[in-house]
């Protein structure tokens, strides 16, 4: 078994190099790719003590068994399915294998998630809940605003650099997904408030500091942070559904296209390298509409 496991823990090394180096992705779809793939391999090591050219379908499948039987959701399923592939190919393209095991195997069926989204009375709420008179409540009413106005990934939000805002002219530089940078418009409330914070910045003496948003020590924040302050908002604005920083971004793109964007400028905004990503959001008032009619004939 030390064999097989050391022959997994190289490859596993390798192809994280592979995909952090050449496939240029984010060091969050990194650590869900290898977490994943961990899962995997301990799995196979455990059952077949086999290194990953020897798996073989029937070993695959056993594993997605083995999932389906833990009660995984069929979205995670489906995602950990999507991993193994990609890890095979890799393996086809470095000639470690002749033919890939997960070949055959299909993904679980998932249906549309529609994402849950804000009204916009219901952020003005949160927004609304905290206070203006601190440092830290100007900080959280910026953030929050730039989470909504801007449409931003928690991911994106975090690492916004001063260098990225470019206020004279109207749009700020964000970072997305594989290091891809695009132009996002800011409107007028959120560059005032940014301002606001920024001057009390200046107070603290962390005008060195790269990156836009800190902590009360000048630290930057991490997504953990951004999630606690959305959860005390909403809990003092008196808002009972689960609301995440994504729950900003879906609201964002719902809004844009029921003031009339068209769905390339809501894809564009968002950073989506596929439109069949955006294409959810034209679903949603089709969805709600359908559902307030079910209500009415009962």
């Amino acid at each position: 078994m030390a064999q097989s496991t050391d022959t997994w823990q190289r490859t596993l090394t390798a192809y994280r190099t592979y995909i952090k180096l050449e496939k240029h992705l984010s060091d969050n779809t990194v650590r869900a790719y290898m977490c994943d793939l961990d899962e995997f391999g301990h799995f196979i090591l455990h059952w077949f003590d086999v290194p990953p050219a020897d798996v073989a379908p029937e070993m695959i499948e056993r594993f997605m068994t083995h999932l389906f039987d833990n009660n995984r959701e069929k979205s995670t399923q489906a995602r950990i399915l999507s991993g193994i592939k990609s890890f095979y190919n890799y393996l086809l393209l470095n000639d470690v294998i002749e033919t890939s095991p997960t070949e055959f195997i299909l993904s679980p069926k998932c249906g549309r998630h529609l994402p849950d989204t804000l009204s916009v009375e219901e952020i003005d709420r949160i927004i609304n809940s905290i206070d203006p008179q601190t440092v830290k409540g100007r900080r959280d009413r910026a953030i929050l605003e730039l989470l909504y106005s801007c449409g931003l990934r928690v991911s994106e939000l975090t690492a916004l650099r001063l260098c990225d805002l470019f206020f004279g002219e109207g749009y700020i530089r964000v970072e997305g997904k594989g290091d891809k940078q695009r132009l996002v418009p800011i409107g007028n409330t959120a560059r005032e408030r940014i301002c606001i914070y920024l001057d009390d910045r200046k107070e603290k003496q962390w005008g060195s500091k790269e990156i836009v948003f800190l902590n009360n020590r000048g630290k930057a924040l991490t997504r953990v942070m951004i999630f606690q302050i959305i959860r005390q908002a909403c809990r003092r604005a008196g808002i009972v559904k689960s609301v995440s920083p994504h729950t900003f971004r879906h609201s964002f793109a719902t809004h844009l296209l029921a003031g009339g964007a068209s769905i390339r400028q809501v894809q564009e905004m968002l950073g989506h390298e596929s439109i069949a990503t955006t294409e959810i959001y034209t679903h949603l008032d089709t969805e709600r509409l359908r559902d307030t009619v079910e209500k009415l004939d009962v």
